[in-house]
Formats: C-alpha cells, sequence, structure tokens
C-alpha cells in the first residue's frame, strides 16, 4: 500500500485529496517471492518455540518437528495414488477443533490444493449445498459426523479420530493416523504454488442472504499471518505465547490464528474441542495460558459468575464478532483487572482482521472496534450518493489491502457488486472513523429499517432498548407497512419479574428519538436468536414476523 508522503492528516489517517483513510500501524513487511505458499512461510520462519499444539481433554503435547513431519507425511500422501490430489483439487475439513485440523490444512495447501472447511453443526442438506459449489475431490471427518455428508455418496473420506474398520462405509478410503505414516518423500517433485493462487473457499455466514464461497489466496493468508504476529507483538524473536483456542478453527478468525499464523511465531496452543467454561478455565490455569481469544458470549458469561474465576497467568482477552458495550468492558474490567480486554472487527471477506484495538488504552474507546490494521486503506462512503465522506460522518465502510479475498466462487454476480473500484470490498457495515483513526460499526447496511424514506439503524435502538431496567435482551427489525413501507418492529426479552407492554416502550423510546425513529410494534420473545459470534439473527426474526402477518 502507497501512503501518501503528503495531505494525510496524522491524526485521524484521513487524506482528503482522494478521501481515503490510511491506516496509522506501521506497515509489515511482506515476501516478495511471488512463489510462495502459505504453508513453505510459516516453515521457513525462525523462532525459539517447542510447543506447537497441546491437546486440553488429553494434555498431549505436540512438538514443531512432529507438526512439520507430519504435515510432510502427509502432503506426501496425499499427493501419491490412490488419492492423487492435485493443484487446484478441493479438499473439505469437517470437524471440530483438534490437533489434526492445522496438520491437515497446512498439507493440503502446501500442494496448491484449496481448502474449504465446514461448520459442524450444519445440517446434512447445508453442508450438501457447499459440497456441491466446491466439488471437494476428498473429505476429512470424524467418524460421529459422517452422516452430515449423507447426500455426498460418491466424495471420498479420510476419518480424523479413528481407524477403518472392515464393516465401514465404503467412501472412507483411509485414516489420517495412517496418512501420517507415511514415509515424506523428500525428492517428490514439488508443484509450484504461487501467492496469487488460491488457498482457501471459506463460506461466508450467509446472515443476510445466501452462503457463498470466498476465494482467497497464498498471498492474503500471509499478510494475514503477518498482521496477527504483528498485533500479538510476536514478531522479531518475540518470546512465545500459550494461546487457549476457543474459537472454531473452521471460522477464518481459527483458522488464520491457530490453524496457521501463530505457528509462525513459535506460540503455543491449546486446543478445545468444544467450549464449556468450566474446561477452558482449567485449560488456563494448568497450561498457563496468557491469551484468551473469545466471541462476546464468553465474555458475558465470566463478567457474570459471582464471584472472579481463577485465570492464572492470563494477560489477554481478545473478543471478536460483535461489538462489546461499555457497561461489558467495564464489568469484566472491575471483576478481572489484571486482564486487559481487545477488540477485532473483520469479514470473511478481509481474511480475519481489517480493524482492532491492540492496547488497553485503545479499548477504553468505548464502542470502537479499533484503528485500522497495517496495510490498510479505507473509505466510507454514501451507500446513496456513492460519494466518499471524511471523519466522523456515516457511510458504508470500504476496505482495500492485500488480505482483501480474489472473489466469490463461480459468482460473478455478487463479485461484481463487491469488489469495486480498483480492489475495494464494500463491506455492507454501516461506519464512521473518528478525529483519531478509530473506526466505529453503526449497523449492517442491508438491514437498516427505510421508514418512509428516512434510514433507521436497528443497532441504535438496540442500544436504547437495553438502557431500561426492565429490558434483558432486544433487536429491531424492519417490519412491512402499507403506508410507510417499513416500520421499526423490536423483539424484547423481560428481566424475570419484569412488567413491561408495548406501550410503555414505545413511549420510552418515543423520548428519545426523532419521529421517524419511533418503535412502532414490540413483540416478547423468550431469547434473541443469535449466531456463535454473538451477532443477532435477523433474518429469523423477519421470518416469524412473517408468520404472523
Amino acid at each position: 500500500m502507497a501512503y501518501p508522503r503528503t495531505g494525510v492528516d496524522r491524526r485521524s489517517g484521513f487524506c482528503a485529496a482522494n478521501s481515503t483513510f490510511y491506516s496509522k500501524r506501521e506497515p509489515v513487511a511482506l515476501p516478495s517471492d511471488p512463489n510462495l505458499s502459505v504453508t513453505a512461510f510459516l516453515a521457513s520462519r525462525r523462532h525459539s518455540g517447542t510447543t506447537a499444539f497441546i491437546d486440553a481433554a488429553s494434555g498431549r503435547r505436540i512438538s514443531f518437528p512432529e507438526l512439520w513431519r507430519s504435515v510432510a507425511s502427509l502432503s506426501t500422501a496425499l499427493a501419491s495414488p490412490p488419492l492423487s490430489v492435485r493443484k487446484p483439487s478441493v479438499v473439505l475439513l469437517l470437524s471440530p477443533n483438534s490437533h489434526h485440523f492445522p496438520v491437515v490444512s497446512l498439507a493440503v495447501m502446501s500442494l496448491g490444493a484449496v481448502l474449504t472447511t465446514t461448520n459442524p453443526l450444519n445440517t446434512p442438506h447445508e453442508i450438501g449445498r457447499q459440497v456441491a459449489n466446491s466439488c471437494p475431490v476428498l473429505a476429512f471427518t470424524t467418524r460421529g459426523l459422517i452422516p452430515k455428508l449423507s447426500h455426498s455418496p460418491d466424495l471420498r473420506i479420510v476419518l480424523l479420530d479413528d481407524s477403518r474398520r472392515p464393516s465401514d462405509d465404503l467412501r472412507i478410503v483411509a485414516s489420517v493416523d495412517e496418512l501420517i505414516a507415511t514415509e515424506p518423500d523428500p525428492d517428490r517433485t514439488a508443484v509450484t504454488v504461487s501467492q496469487d493462487d488460491t488457498a482457501t473457499m471459506l463460506y461466508s455466514s450467509g446472515t443476510t442472504g445466501t452462503s457463498k464461497g470466498v476465494v482467497a489466496t497464498h498471498r492474503n493468508l500471509i499478510s494475514m499471518v503477518q498482521i496477527v504476529l504483528n498485533r500479538f507483538k510476536l514478531q522479531d524473536g518475540a518470546g512465545p505465547e500459550t494461546f487457549i483456542c476457543t474459537v472454531p478453527t473452521f471460522h477464518v478468525f481459527g483458522l488464520v490464528a491457530f490453524a496457521t499464523g501463530l505457528l509462525g511465531s513459535g506460540s503455543t496452543v491449546v486446543v478445545l474441542s468444544k467450549f464449556e467454561l468450566g474446561e477452558m478455565v482449567r485449560a488456563i490455569n494448568e497450561f498457563g495460558a496468557t491469551y484468551l481469544p473469545l466471541v462476546p458470549p464468553i465474555l458475558v458469561a465470566m463478567t457474570n459468575q459471582p464471584r472472579p474465576l481463577p485465570l492464572g497467568r492470563l494477560q489477554k482477552v481478545l473478543s471478536g464478532g460483535a461489538p462489546l458495550s461499555r457497561e461489558v468492558i467495564e464489568g469484566f474490567r472491575e471483576k478481572y483487572p489484571g486482564v486487559e480486554i481487545l477488540q477485532g472487527y473483520g469479514l470473511t471477506e478481509t481474511t480475519g482482521i481489517g480493524a482492532s484495538t491492540d492496547s488497553a488504552e485503545e479499548s477504553r474507546r468505548y464502542g470502537t472496534a479499533g484503528m485500522l490494521s497495517p496495510n490498510t486503506e479505507a473509505r466510507i462512503v454514501d451507500p446513496d450518493s456513492g460519494v466518499a465522506l471524511p471523519v466522523n460522518r456515516t457511510g458504508e465502510l470500504w476496505l482495500r489491502g492485500p488480505y482483501v479475498m480474489k472473489e466469490y466462487f463461480n459468482n460473478t454476480e455478487a463479485t461484481r457488486t463487491t469488489l469495486v473500484d480498483d480492489g475495494w470490498l464494500r463491506t455492507g457495515d454501516l461506519c464512521y472513523i473518528d478525529e483519531d483513526g478509530y473506526l466505529f460499526v453503526v449497523d449492517r447496511l442491508k438491514e437498516l429499517i427505510k421508514y418512509k424514506g428516512y434510514q433507521v439503524a436497528p443497532a441504535e435502538l438496540e442500544a436504547l432498548l437495553l438502557t431500561h431496567p426492565d429490558i434483558l435482551d432486544a433487536a429491531v427489525i424492519p417490519y412491512p407497512d402499507e403506508e410507510a413501507g417499513q416500520i421499526p418492529m423490536a423483539y424484547l426479552v423481560r428481566k424475570d419479574g419484569g412488567n413491561l407492554t408495548e406501550k410503555t416502550i414505545m413511549a420510552f423510546i418515543a423520548r428519545q428519538v426523532a419521529p421517524y425513529k419511533r418503535i412502532r410494534k414490540v413483540a416478547f420473545i423468550s431469547a434473541i436468536p443469535k449466531n456463535s459470534s454473538g451477532k443477532i439473527l435477523r433474518k429469523d426474526l423477519v421470518k416469524l414476523a412473517a408468520s404472523k402477518l
């Protein structure tokens, strides 16, 4: 990224000449060799670490030499008959968190093949749609998850957690332990993998539309690895840290951080196969964890404990997926004063992080997603006029950087409307950047309510609703109206003993907002539907409201 020598406001990072915000963070160096896979890049990094992974349940430790030998062995086995995985074949990884996840990921990408992952909680129908779209030649999965592949009768399967049995599904061709026992072949002709080749194809959440395959290159992953290591101050021989892996490795941040990036620093990753609060606390203490990445619901659960949890040597928690409120941040700090909170903002389409708070001081800017990541440019664009806006003006966030995806797989129209004007990514998020260069996410552009031509942001009304003493949780959606087009409708969860009515809620909001922002319909519900990152699933509430029309 070319940072202009003049014309950039050093406080905000804004350049009035081209209406672009530039990251205030020091740029990170990226490798110049055009023929470099993310696997080779990670393997070439020098560090002082000894243990790559620890399985939290069993305590089994995997050293860095053992990790890289396993990757080499699996690469040899995959490239050899009868599997014969080739560039650019697609390989599916359907698995909970495990120490096998990074081995499979790195081996697949070392061959120039493409890794696609999926959520083990998805239905067989949902996974079948992804398989039909991505056309994998092989799937790695556990015995218990094989029924999830019922819509894919011809897909060959490698077991991750067991050996083959005579009575097995005929699709099972090997176990990962068999393949890793293969002697690495140093004489095997290595395929040339370019930084511009496709490395992964992760499917976006689909919370605002149909799921799409996000194509990321080796260059995208390498740049994000460098940004992740820089963020955690793990560059240039810094001492290794110990991370607890609570986030799913099938998700972009889990894959970039725990299955690839942190390996380049020599840090240790403690793998939790599934999240349980007690197991997480035990692992933090038993293995001396210093970093804890998590999603907001876990942080809230820690804050709501009657007494502080014992957190041993823990120094920092890293929250992502949804913004933390001032109340949550202050509540956590009060209960755990020795632990810093850091936050991040990113998308699958940005290969992870686009902005972050990297210190306790930055996190005290309540409500912010942080400052732009290194090597990043941003624009705030008026969604109606298309004009790029200056400091403290709200519009759609556009991002540009070396980590921005290549395209949506086999979806020209979605690619054309999302990647525009010389590599800019339209995030679909309504944001502003303040006078100090901090990014604030206001709402999703597609979730805006259009009331008589006025735009109403659901998040603004939700924040007000949550200040009411009798409301436990809230979500606001657009509700169809013949006269207005749409009206704001609130779904609310009452606190125990609360005596809320539709009328009192409407009056409560009406006192605080302009007339066009008033809530005009209320319904009560037992829980607000959210995804694993804590984001409100508005589309589910829209369907619920439509079913009652």
